[in-house]
């Protein structure tokens, strides 16, 4: 076959070919049209989503990092007077530093309610998520347990078994300690035994104690022998056998 011929015969081929893709499009354009119409709108609405959430996460971030800088302020406590019958110094007291506070319970009580408003904002980002946990602890400090209670709670919702929510796990047993409810921290405890997000010896020595608050000695020897024998590296092994110990001692 020449050249010239087989030239002709695939302009004829893209022809008929051309052709038959039109002729598929015409048959077909609403429903191609239809679904290009649908890619689109897909796309920007996931764009969307994607910018607003990124935005969510920015504003978040923003309001929990100025709650951090009051909860990680300095604590100046003002000069004292001077005792009776002593002079007064020759020059006034230095300020305090900005931004310092005089003690650790008026800086807790400024962060606490900076740090619910981002919880507030914010409640299903991580920082919100962050802030609520950080809020749960600054009323833990400040003698609030039962409020603390509720806020560690709210945040286990949230995080379900993410980090932030079995460190609250952790902050929930404490809590529970200080309101007497011994039992309840010792089921939040054993929860957290299994989990590889928290240390398990400070588990342990938590769940010791609580055993020992609620008058269950076997239960707390057997748990602080426990970091003994299973952790003898541990931060917690001398107190352990401390605790163990003074959990053996007759009652004077």
């Amino acid at each position: 076959m020449k050249r010239s011929e087989r030239h002709h015969l695939k302009e004829n081929e893209l022809a008929h070919s051309l052709d038959r893709a039109r002729e598929q499009f015409e048959a077909h354009k609403n429903r191609i049209v239809g679904i290009g119409v649908l890619v689109t709108v897909v796309v920007v609405v996931a764009a969307g989503y994607v910018w607003y959430r990124q935005r969510v996460e920015g504003a978040s971030r923003t309001m929990l990092a100025t709650a951090m800088a009051i909860h990680q302020a300095q604590v100046v406590p003002p000069t004292p007077p001077p005792a009776p019958g002593q002079p007064a110094p020759a020059t006034a007291p230095a300020p305090p530093p900005p931004g310092s506070y005089p003690t650790e319970q008026a800086k807790l009580n400024a962060a606490l309610p900076k740090f619910m408003e981002a919880a507030e904002a914010h409640p299903s980002s991580s920082a919100g998520i962050a802030a609520r946990y950080e809020a749960a602890a600054c009323l833990l400090q400040l003698g609030r347990a039962k409020d603390a209670i509720d806020r560690y709670r709210e945040v286990i919702d949230r995080d379900g078994n993410g980090l932030y929510g079995d460190m609250a796990r952790m902050g929930l047993g404490e809590a529970q300690i200080a309101t007497g409810q011994y039992d309840a921290a010792i089921a939040s405890y054993r929860e957290l035994t299994s989990k590889p997000t928290v240390p398990t010896d400070a588990v342990l020595m938590q769940l010791g104690r609580a055993y020992a608050k609620a008058g269950k000695k076997t239960e707390a020897e057997r748990t602080f022998k426990r970091i003994m024998d299973e952790f003898p590296q541990s931060q917690y092994a001398q107190a352990a056998k401390k605790e163990m110990d003074a959990t053996k001692a007759p009652a004077a």
